[in-house]
């Protein structure tokens, strides 16, 4: 019995896997290496190929004895969504249609889904809960408002899931060996690195007028172990029974842009480079996440703090300047 990893060689799907085979767990990861690294999953069996290949997933299901899926393959780029809605809903959607198809024709019937607090848009009020409504304001957070309601409709059919919409992935491994590639990111973490050693030039901070207080937008920041924890226990939990659901995963607690800048500052022992320009259209003021329902449903919180994440990503981004 294994697990399949979709989107395995990916930021968050890399540390899943890590912790899959440090428990010991049978892992198998697919991935198509448009966006992943094959080198950040090590020795685990690996297999390159796209998640509508039902031929393929037949394949991996019958030769490692898949039991359960965690589905982290799907493009995620906000801007790239809106000038190319085809390509995400054809790959996120029509993807995942796919891959459902396949996995209950070899008998899976039960996944873990990525999702995103962006399926919450601009919510109405923090901290936010899972009651809040679904109103994505991207393309790319649609599609995965879409697939969360797909597999919903699924459970009918006999495929279980959990869907974890969660906040702010950021950090890297304790160890530095797998981080998040800032070639491929927009996220402010690694932005921040890449402007305190030099690779970029001064980090935008975008907006210092809004009602907080410090004046900047305030986020959710979670370590990605902390995210990869929750992801088995999700698995954990759907093999015990539980029934389908979708959960926020979050530290509950809000931190502001210039907060992240001041714990980058003391953990470098460098000055970040920033400018404040005007806001960008659409960005909420403050969204945290309620996490009530994944402590109660899946025993997971948080274990990390911001300064870990921090301290996790120069960590990992300052082995560049020892290349």
């Amino acid at each position: 019995m294994a697990v399949l990893v979709t989107g395995g060689a990916g930021y968050i799907g890399s540390h899943t896997v890590a912790l899959l085979t440090q428990q010991q767990r049978d892992v198998v990861v697919l991935d198509s290496l448009e966006l992943g690294t094959k080198s950040r999953i090590d020795t685990v069996p690996f297999f390159q190929g796209n998640i509508s290949d039902e031929r393929l997933i037949e394949k991996i299901c019958k030769k490692h004895d898949i039991t359960e899926v965690i589905h982290f393959a799907a493009y995620k780029a906000v801007g790239e969504s809106m000038e190319q809605p085809l390509r995400y809903y054809n790959n996120n959607v029509g993807g995942t249609i796919d891959l459902v198809r396949a996995l209950l024709a070899n008998g899976v019937e039960r996944m873990v889904f990525s999702s995103s607090a962006a399926v919450y848009g601009n919510p109405a009020s923090v901290p936010v809960t899972e009651d809040s409504p679904l109103l994505p304001e991207s393309v790319y957070a649609e599609t995965k408002a879409v697939m969360e309601r797909f597999l919903a409709s699924c459970d009918a059919i006999g495929m279980r899931s959990v869907s974890l919409r969660y906040f702010n992935a950021a950090g890297a491994s304790a160890d530095s060996s797998i981080g998040e590639d800032w070639s491929m990111s927009q996220n402010l973490v690694p932005l921040v690195m890449k402007a305190i050693l030099g690779f970029s030039g001064p980090l935008n901070v975008f907006g210092n007028d809004y009602p907080t207080p410090d004046g900047t937008c305030i986020r959710d920041y979670i370590h990605v172990e902390d995210l990869a924890d929750a992801h088995v226990k999700a698995l954990d939990y759907l093999e015990q029974g539980g029934a389908s659901l979708a959960c926020n995963v979050g530290t509950g607690r809000g931190t502001s842009v210039l907060e992240v800048i001041d714990i980058a500052e003391q953990v470098s022992g460098r000055k970040v480079p920033h400018v404040v320009t005007s806001r960008r259209a659409g960005d909420p003021t403050s969204v945290y996440a309620d996490p009530t329902l994944v402590r109660a449903l899946l025993g997971w919180k948080a274990t990390r703090d911001l300064r870990d994440i921090i301290t996790s990503a120069w960590n990992w981004h300052s082995k560049i300047e020892n290349v």
